[in-house]
């Protein structure tokens, strides 16, 4: 289970907004970021109430949400990813049916400091379902930034956090990128991608 519960939004903890770190796009932009992880880890997922329009104050269980903050393009970006995350999940085997396996995941990235970045894909028990996840946690942007992939041909762009519909800087690869044969991360191909700042990218082969 990966929750974010109850206990995580009452008794002076602030809410998950109230969490991040920055200004407020950086708040916005670091939120949108934890959820697309935790979308794209292993783990049946877990968000309470709130948490996906950004509630600005901690849960009052005598209060309603407060909708009204939808009005606002930021909250409203937030429930907006989380649908598409939602429905993106249902979509893409490769997210959900093998969470319980080790086979249903192998790591790309996981020692850049320097950069903040982190790679990794998820498997389906079908070949060529996999899903590759990037994510760049510092508010830089990477240019160039390559990764490692399993096959050739052009890699679609399923998600980004960063798109302008979730109040991101709209930063991206113009939906895809074809991989090259320069060798990564033990892979014989790589994609040269465009990192957008505090946001996760999902990407996908359409070999």
């Amino acid at each position: 289970m990966l929750p974010l519960s109850h206990d995580e939004v009452v008794h002076g903890k602030a809410s998950l907004l109230g969490k991040m770190a920055g200004d407020r796009w950086q708040r916005f932009a670091n939120l949108r970021a934890l959820f697309a992880l935790m979308w794209a880890h292993p783990g049946k997922k877990l968000l309470f109430m709130g948490g996906e329009i950004a509630e600005i104050r901690e849960w009052n269980y005598n209060a309603e949400l407060d909708w009204g903050l939808l009005g606002d393009a930021l909250h409203g970006g937030m429930q907006k990813l989380v649908a598409d995350l939602n429905a993106l999940y249902r979509a893409q085997p490769a997210l959900h049916r093998l969470d319980a396996e080790a086979r249903g995941f192998s790591w790309l990235i996981g020692d850049d400091r320097n950069h903040s970045v982190f790679a990794w894909l998820r498997h389906d028990a079908d070949a060529g379902n996999d899903v590759l996840v990037v994510a760049n946690l510092t508010p830089k942007p990477q240019h160039a930034y390559r990764v490692g992939v399993p096959r050739g041909g052009r890699w679609r762009e399923l998600l980004n956090s960063d798109a302008a519909q979730y109040g991101g800087s709209n930063l991206g690869n113009g939906g895809g990128v074809d991989a090259e044969w320069h060798a990564a991360h033990g892979q014989a191909q790589s994609l040269a991608l465009t990192l957008p700042p505090l946001a996760v990218l999902y990407l996908r082969s359409d070999a």
